[in-house]
């Protein structure tokens, strides 16, 4: 049986598994760290 004919026979099943990705994916995001401003060493050049 294809995903298109499980999804057209059972379209409850495929509502679930579409709602339980997304879940998982905002649980995922809301885990990610992103550092608004990381820590950079900015070159330093001396001339004397």
């Amino acid at each position: 049986m294809h995903i298109s004919e499980l999804s057209i026979k059972r379209p409850v099943l495929a509502i679930v598994i579409s709602l339980f990705l997304i879940l998982i994916g905002l649980a995922s995001y809301d885990k990610l760290t992103i550092r608004e401003y990381p820590d950079i060493d900015n070159p330093v050049v001396s001339v004397t």
